[in-house]
C-alpha cells in the first residue's frame, strides 16, 4: 500500500461494501471518529464511538477484562481487541475499531511514549481472530495522536481490501443481531 488512506476512502469502501463501523477511543479521543464523520455521508456507515480515555470505562462501558487491565494497564494488545470488540457490540455496528496507547509527554503503564495498539474487530469475532497492530511513534503528541488516526484507518481499509480481494465484494453481509462473517476463508 502507498501513500496514506483518507477517511473518504475508508467511508466509500464501508459504504460499497454496506459495511457499518464504530470506535473506541483512548489516546486519539475521538479524532478517528471524527475523520471518519468529517467526509460527507459517513452517516450511512458510522454507528458511533466511544471514548474510553479513563481505564474503568474501557471495562464498564466496553466490557474489557478488568483483570487484564489490572494486570498490565491499558496500553496493550489484548485491550486494543477487547475494545475494538466492545465498540461494535456497543454500537451494533459490523466493525469495531480501536486506539490505546502513549501520546505522552510521560510513560503509562509501563510503556514509553509512542507505544501504540490499533485494533479492528468484526461484530462477535473471537478475541484471538482480531487484527491488531503495535506501532511505536515518534513526535510530539499531537504527531502521535495524528499518526494513530492513520494507522487505525489505514487497518481499516487493509481489512476492507483483503475481504474484497478474497471474495470479489465485500465478503460482509448483514446478520441478526449484528454482523456476521460470510464464512469465507480470510488470509
Amino acid at each position: 500500500m502507498t501513500g496514506a488512506v483518507s477517511a473518504a476512502d475508508v467511508v466509500a469502501a464501508l459504504r460499497a461494501a454496506g459495511t457499518t463501523v464504530a470506535t473506541a477511543e483512548s489516546l486519539t479521543g475521538g479524532l478517528v471518529a471524527a475523520a471518519l464523520t468529517d467526509v460527507p455521508g459517513a452517516s450511512a456507515v458510522v454507528r458511533g464511538g466511544v471514548v474510553s480515555y479513563a481505564t474503568d470505562v474501557k471495562a464498564s462501558v466496553l466490557g474489557v477484562d478488568p483483570a487484564v487491565l489490572a494486570e498490565g494497564g491499558a496500553v496493550q494488545d489484548r485491550v486494543a481487541r477487547e475494545m475494538a470488540l466492545g465498540a461494535a457490540r456497543v454500537c451494533g455496528a459490523d466493525l469495531g475499531v480501536a486506539t490505546t496507547g502513549v501520546a505522552g509527554p510521560d510513560p503509562q503503564d509501563g510503556r514509553p511514549v509512542g507505544t501504540v495498539f490499533v485494533a479492528v474487530a468484526r461484530a462477535g469475532q473471537e478475541l484471538d481472530r482480531v487484527e491488531v497492530r503495535e506501532l511505536a511513534l515518534t513526535g510530539d503528541r499531537a504527531a502521535i495522536r495524528a499518526a494513530t488516526v492513520a494507522a487505525a484507518l489505514a487497518l481499516v481499509s487493509e481489512i476492507m481490501g483483503r475481504s474484497a480481494d478474497v471474495d470479489g465484494a465485500s465478503g460482509w453481509t448483514r446478520g441478526v443481531g449484528g454482523a456476521e462473517d460470510s464464512g469465507r476463508a480470510r488470509r
